[in-house]
């Protein structure tokens, strides 16, 4: 496992300071404004939604590991900013419907089965004319895997191990001494994988319509994680169905209810 999915804290101040610089900015550009009120669902320690924070918006902060969302508190409180974090299902927390203008689901509709249902469900949370900004890694890109999260060092730094057939990859895994509880989410992540195609389909069969795409060739995130410059995937490429999967390291989107 990579150090920084260790030590949380570090995690938290490298998500807030991506935030800061990429995924503000992008919703900003596209919407024109940042709204008042931000809904993360998938929020862990709460760092893509610090610097919304620092600009008076009022965020919520949505995850179902209790453990997260008690570093979420510790962490603001740091911060000396306010925020609102929950441990529980989205989907329990009806009290939140209607209320969000922008809601961020980063990094988390690869790990969800049913994406279609899960994407109409979010409807109920959007504040009339709401967006929702979506975030994930093309599955055939390099560590579309999540093997980073592999507490092994060679294993978490393989490129493309997860697109070995599942008994293959599964024995590796095994060989390589992982726990069980890692293999297991390792290969729930390789069934519930997410290419660009399939959250295209599932976005427009869950009534939306894409806003915005950007396909990066390098995260942005890697800025702060291995001191590399993002760079937007060539539109040649970007236009490519499936051959982009390959080259997408992170894939950005933002949603709307379609009209009627």
């Amino acid at each position: 496992m990579q150090e920084r999915h260790i030590d949380r804290k570090r995690y938290f101040e490298e998500q807030a300071q991506t935030s800061e610089k990429y995924y503000l900015p992008y919703v900003k550009n596209v919407l024109g404004n940042l709204p008042t009120r931000v809904l993360e669902v998938g929020c862990g320690e709460g760092g893509n939604l610090l610097p919304f924070a620092e600009r008076g918006c009022e965020t919520v902060g949505v995850d179902i590991a209790a453990l997260r969302i008690e570093q979420a508190h510790a962490f603001f409180a740091e911060k000396k900013q306010k925020g609102m974090f929950v441990a529980s299902d989205i989907f329990q927390l009806k009290e939140l419907a209607g209320r969000f203008p922008l809601i961020l689901i980063h990094d988390v509709i690869e790990h969800i089965g049913e994406k279609s249902r899960f994407l109409s469900d979010m409807k109920c949370y959007l504040s009339a004319g709401g967006v929702i900004f979506v975030a994930f890694p093309a599955w055939q890109m390099p560590f579309g895997g999540h093997q980073q999260i592999a507490r092994g060092k060679v294993i978490s730094h393989l490129p493309f191990l997860h697109l070995l057939p599942v008994p293959i990859y599964q024995w590796i895994l095994k060989q390589s001494g992982e726990e069980k509880g890692t293999i297991e989410e390792l290969l729930s992540i390789k069934k519930t994988r997410c290419t660009i195609e399939m959250f295209r389909t599932v976005a427009r069969q869950a009534g939306y319509q894409i806003v915005d795409q950007q396909l990066y060739l390098v995260n942005p995130h890697y800025e702060i994680k291995f001191g590399l410059s993002p760079r937007k995937l060539w539109k040649v490429i970007a236009s490519i169905p499936y051959i982009r999967n390959f080259f997408s390291t992170s894939c950005f989107y933002v949603l709307r209810k379609a009209s009627l």
